[in-house]
């Protein structure tokens, strides 16, 4: 049933920018100025929901919560096209949503925009190449050799590339789009958004053109 598809991937999506969002105001609130403590706290939290949120929603949906992931399934032939749209709105309009719900819990403005946190150039592009072809790296991998390990290397993985990588590893244009409408230590400068999507969707590309083969049948 399409319409309870589309809740599950709104909702899911909800819940990690819940758990994105909620983890990085506490974090900043409690690390006392440590940015290391709060990135880590940022991270096992985003990790923990993603397993979560993962193991519980995917026999409804697939549990993608993310248009990269989507795209690349229906590009390797495993999502219906037809579903890719509203898939993406609803992963869209549920990151929204659960920023709104993050801002609600803490007593913050629910409306507001990244002011502060600037994310650009070539390193950072790069970084979100690297980090998005990574997490289809282990969705495709998992689904192919040990697909019951799937909702734990996701929530391992991006737990790593929190610390691993120069972008802290967003790997998800819903959740890049949501982080947007955060001015805490989450965020991203609303104008730097249109180039991390397009990286991430270019390491869709890439991973289409290379794990199909490294993991074929």
């Amino acid at each position: 049933m399409i319409a309870k598809r589309l809740f599950a991937e709104g909702l899911g999506t909800a819940m990690l920018l819940i758990g994105v969002v909620g983890s990085g105001i506490m974090a900043e609130a409690l690390s006392g100025g440590n940015v290391g403590i709060a990135l880590l706290n940022n991270a096992i939290a985003t990790g923990c929901m993603l397993y979560a949120i993962i193991t519980t929603l995917d026999p409804v949906s697939g549990a993608h919560f993310n248009p990269a992931v989507t795209l690349a399934f229906a590009l390797h032939g495993e999502h219906p096209w037809h579903r890719v749209l509203p898939y993406v709105a609803a992963q869209i309009l549920g990151g929204v949503r659960g920023v709104w719900a993050a801002h609600v819990m803490f007593d913050l403005p629910v409306l507001q925009l990244s002011g502060t946190m600037h994310r650009t150039g070539v390193a950072q592009w790069f970084s979100e190449i690297l980090t998005t072809f990574g997490l289809l790296f282990v969705i495709f991998g998992g689904v192919r050799h040990r697909p019951d390990a799937v909702p734990p290397l996701v929530g391992f993985y991006i737990t790593g590339a929190y610390g691993f990588t120069a972008s802290t590893g967003f790997a998800n244009p819903s959740v890049t789009i949501a982080r947007g409408c955060i001015d805490t230590f989450a965020g991203i400068n609303p104008g730097h958004i249109p180039m991390f999507i397009l990286m991430q969707i270019i390491a869709v590309g890439i991973a289409m053109l290379v794990l199909p083969w490294l993991f074929e049948k």
